[in-house]
């Protein structure tokens, strides 16, 4: 059955639109929601609920609306979205959800992004408060930005057929909309949603640009867009909802607000269909049932919950044969898939306690229900605003005017045309001058011809009787019943009850549902919803995608590949690559027939034996600037900083304030103001973002400038007895003698042509130098040095070389020796805690009993008896050569493990409690089926003098 009308809405009835709903194919026209596409095609029943499988429908026309959900298929697949704010295309293919769909298994093709935009005035709501709020700060020569939700302006004037000043109201709308587009510094944004608002006026909108153009849509133009918006001044012209009545059985499909019956009629030309009862508590309602006789509906019944009607809209429906029953609610429904009758009875008192007298039952296909207005007062909240309970109007309001955030319209409890309008001049006025504007012509208030003006509605939460069938948010299939077991239960907060009945917490957020669970827990309880705090407004407002938060980072924009200028030179000698943090670091070089392990042995002993080199150019490098640069690294690692020579180099360690290491590496004072800070690879930006936090919230009062500098430069440690040699070739202005260039020391000079600093710094006990210079010229460099060390059998050598070198010395590696639960002193480098400096960050923590246990983990040495035998990383270190039952008291793990060409064995790194007194013990490993003993030795296991680092 066909219930499009054969005139009237803003819809283009000369395109016919095709698409299919639950595999039915179906027509709708542009300008239609899929809901309203729906509608006029008589399917009322969308899906089922969540739990308990009852059919839902469409209850309401917007965004406010609790059960319409749909599944997209085509032309992408994408999961609860609401039928009354999708908008139809052709090709679309839908269907119903039982309350939860199914996530693409492919990536979405879409386009994503953001965009930021600085206003002076930003209006929220392009209904009547909201137009003539930013037409008035517009004529004051303000930067006005315009958000609405509608694919266009009007707001509640799009669901109605008024007449302002005596001509149709979308003309009156047309003609703002036409002044704010010419006018210089106007921005108007339609689809777009104002989901959040935040501090010092940062608001958060989502932009849908091509979701309504299906197939159509430009591959070139984001399907979304996040706005960020920075604005001096807000008016928030929000609206109002529909509230409905809970009653028993009240969640069967064709049963609606009567103002969503009322826009499906007059914005898309669809009846809600043939025989319509219409429940209400107040005047607006009234207005829907006239609009649909007169569109040829039946209406037999107005039921009004108010002892007594408004004498002259009950005139108005006498003249149209419909019956007005004043002091009756409707008590319940029947129906299989959809609402076959009503039943209606007098109501009890003017609380609702009770119902008199036997029901009588109306045959009908539909349901209106107007149980009054919420205003729309989430960004309000959002932006801290404190609400006060209108129990006229039985919602919350704003309760207090804020500095920056002014509010207008049926946002703020008014509801007839007049004076939202008024309030929206007022509050474009007090905007434009809060921002040092002076208002421009007065923006001229349009006088309306509504039949319903408003007067007192009746404050009704609910119709008693089957608790356990009368449906507060119809979305979560929470009742009565479950609110009053809540307040049964003893909890008494709103938020609490609102978690334990699942209460707003579905898309909707409670829009329709919310205040209706206050009212009944109120009643409850027998307290006055004044005195209730209502649950927090939380952003978003409406449901937002991740791939909208996330824009254009995604893949490599999210999570970056980030190479080194020596990359190509690897690529092309075969290196093999790990990931470490964001980036692709050589692992090793394997030659024909080499596995790693061989590999790693011949780089090993290259650097030990001759001359090695590798890429560090992913060091993470922080330059630290100002006056007090010095005091600030003070305070950041455990030994002193500020007495640092220029030209001289130290090495650091940094500490959490639970005094546990986070970081280390060296400190190179370039000047008397300047140092240049590395960090480990992997820790790079969490070391600047530690810096910025201190000097931001706790040190705003230091000179101090932090700035990552690590891709500036290209670093090559030279390593190993030739080292010398190879860079004396290729820097002849350079002093290489160890009287010279001593160790821990830095130079300024020429390598290869290019001017260069050089660095005495060795991580793996051999003589070797740090070589920086541009990232441009890293490549030149490099290759520059395998040229002078090819008579030396130079070898270049990846990250796992590195950790082998390294771990014979017994230097730790952050996160790999180091689990968030170990100190200086745990690692053996109580030399590098000063007892001098006052404090540092960390420092009243190592006084803690817990951090000062004889028997904490300890980094030590570990040989297998077995030198073959390899000890697998992570492996738990035991006391005896059998396992006990259950629980095994464990004395630590296995941190680094590894073949040892120097040693000429196998050797490891471990954490083991009490473990530097535990040097010379033997100690045992499960591994696989079997204990290996192993000898505990010092962490130190080559050079234990330290005489191979001067050559």
């Amino acid at each position: 059955m066909n219930f499009r009308k054969p005139t009237g809405g803003a819809i283009n009835r000369n395109t016919l639109l095709h698409f299919t709903f639950n595999g039915r194919a179906l027509t709708g026209h542009p300008g239609d929601t899929l809901a309203s596409a729906l509608l006029a095609n008589g399917v009322h029943e969308v899906g089922s609920s969540v739990k308990l499988g009852r059919p839902r429908g469409i209850v309401a026309a917007g965004s406010e609306d609790p059960t319409s959900l749909v599944q997209i298929e085509a032309p992408f697949p994408e999961p609860m979205l609401l039928a009354t704010t999708v908008e139809l295309y052709d090709g679309l293919e839908a269907r119903g959800l039982a309350g939860q769909g199914r996530l693409a298994s492919l990536p979405d093709p879409a386009r994503y992004d953001a965009k930021h935009e600085h206003c002076d005035v930003l209006v929220v709501g392009a209904g009547p408060a909201g137009l003539v709020a930013a037409l008035t700060a517009a004529r004051s020569g303000a930067r006005v930005v315009l958000v609405d939700e509608q694919n266009q302006a009007g707001g509640a004037l799009l669901g109605v057929e008024e007449y302002l000043d005596d001509r149709p109201s979308a003309e009156w709308v047309a003609d703002i909309v036409a002044e704010l587009r010419s006018t210089p510094g106007v921005l108007v944004l339609e689809r777009t949603t104002a989901f959040g608002m935040y501090q010092d006026g940062f608001v958060l909108a989502l932009q849908k640009r091509t979701d309504h153009l299906g197939f159509a849509a430009p591959a070139s133009v984001a399907r979304q867009r996040v706005w960020r918006i920075r604005t001096k001044q807000t008016v928030l012209a929000t609206g109002a909802h529909e509230r409905p009545v809970v009653f028993a059985d009240n969640d069967r499909p064709g049963i609606m607000l009567a103002s969503a019956a009322r826009t499906f009629l007059h914005r898309y030309g669809v009846l809600p269909g043939s025989r319509a009862v219409v429940f209400t508590t107040n005047d607006s309602a009234y207005c829907a049932a006239i609009d649909l006789a007169e569109s040829g509906v039946d209406v037999p019944l107005i039921v009004d919950a108010r002892p007594e009607a408004p004498a002259r809209l009950a005139t108005e429906c006498a003249a149209r044969g419909i019956e007005v029953r004043a002091g009756h609610v409707v008590t319940g429904t029947e129906g299989a898939g959809r609402v076959t009758d009503a039943h209606v009875a007098p109501l009890g008192d003017i609380k609702g306690r009770g119902v008199a007298g036997h029901p009588d039952t109306v045959v009908c296909d539909t349901v209106l229900v107007s149980g009054g207005w919420n205003p729309v007062v989430n960004l309000f909240s959002q932006a801290r605003g404190k609400l006060r309970y209108d129990a006229v109007l039985g919602s919350f309001v704003p309760g207090e005017e804020l500095s920056s955030v002014r509010v207008a319209g049926s946002a703020t409890g008014e509801l007839d045309l007049t004076s939202c309008v008024r309030q929206g001049r007022e509050a474009g006025e007090a905007a434009a001058i809060a921002t040092g504007f002076t208002p421009g012509g007065q923006v001229p208030l349009p006088v309306s011809d509504s039949r319903c003006t408003q007067r007192s509605g009746l404050v009704l939460w609910r119709v008693p009787g089957a608790e356990d069938a009368s449906f507060v948010d119809l979305q979560r299939d929470s009742t009565v019943a479950d609110v009053l077991r809540a307040t049964g239960a003893g909890l008494r907060s709103l938020e609490h009850i609102k978690r334990y009945t699942t209460i707003g917490t579905a898309h909707d957020q409670g829009k329709t549902s919310g205040m209706i669970a206050a009212g009944i827990v109120a009643e409850a309880l027998g307290v006055e919803l004044a005195d209730q705090r209502p649950t927090t407004f939380r952003p978003p407002y409406t449901s937002v995608s991740f791939a909208a938060l996330a824009g254009r980072d995604r893949g490599e924009l999210h999570d970056p590949v980030r190479v080194t200028a020596i990359r190509p030179w690897h690529v092309a000698r075969g290196a093999l690559f790990e990931d470490v943090g964001q980036w692709k670091r050589p692992w090793y070089y394997p030659r024909p027939g080499e596995d790693l392990h061989a590999a790693v042995l011949r780089e090993c002993r290259a650097a030990r034996e001759s001359v090695g080199l590798m890429d560090g150019s992913t060091l993470g490098k922080i330059d630290v600037q100002g006056s007090d640069a010095g005091k600030f690294l003070d305070m950041l690692y455990t030994n002193m900083m500020s007495t640092l020579k220029v030209g001289r180099i130290r090495y650091g360690v940094m500490c959490g304030v639970d005094g546990m290491v986070i970081d280390d590496g060296t400190v190179i004072r370039v000047g008397e103001e300047r140092y240049l800070v590395t960090t480990t690879t992997g820790n790079a930006a969490k070391i600047l973002d530690w810096m910025e936090e201190w000097l931001q919230t706790e040190w705003p009062h230091l000179d101090v400038h932090c700035t990552s500098v690590t891709e500036h430069w290209a670093t090559i440690p030279l390593v190993g007895p030739k080292s010398r040699d190879v860079l004396a070739a290729v820097a002849p202005g350079l002093d290489v003698s160890n009287e010279a260039f001593e160790f821990m020391t830095w130079r300024d000079t020429v390598v290869a042509g290019v001017p260069a600093r050089v660095c005495r710094i060795s991580f793996s006990g051999e003589l070797a130098y740090e070589i920086n210079v541009t990232a441009w010229h890293g490549l030149a460099v490099w290759e520059a040095l395998m040229a002078a060390g090819e008579q030396y059998g130079i070898t270049p050598y990846g990250t796992e070389t590195m950790h082998v070198l390294r771990a014979e010395k017994g230097y730790p590696i952050i996160g790999q020796e180091t689990d968030a639960t170990v100190t200086p002193q745990d690692l053996g480098m109580s030399w590098a805690v000063s007892k001098k400096k006052p404090d540092f960050i960390g420092k009243r923590s190592f006084a803690r009993a817990e951090n000062n246990r004889t028997d904490r983990k300890q980094l030590v040495g570990l040989l297998p008896v077995d030198p073959t035998v390899l000890l697998p990383e992570g492996s738990q270190i035991v006391e005896t050569d059998r396992l006990p039952e259950p629980p095994v008291r464990m004395l630590g793990h296995v941190t680094s493990s590894y073949p040892s060409a120097a040693l000429g064995r196998t050797f490891a790194l471990a954490l083991v409690r009490s473990g530097h007194e535990r040097i010379g013990e033997t100690l045992y490993v499960p591994v696989d089926d079997s204990l290996v003993p192993v000898t505990v030795t010092d962490s130190v296991l080559y050079d234990k003098q330290g005489a191979r680092r001067d050559g």
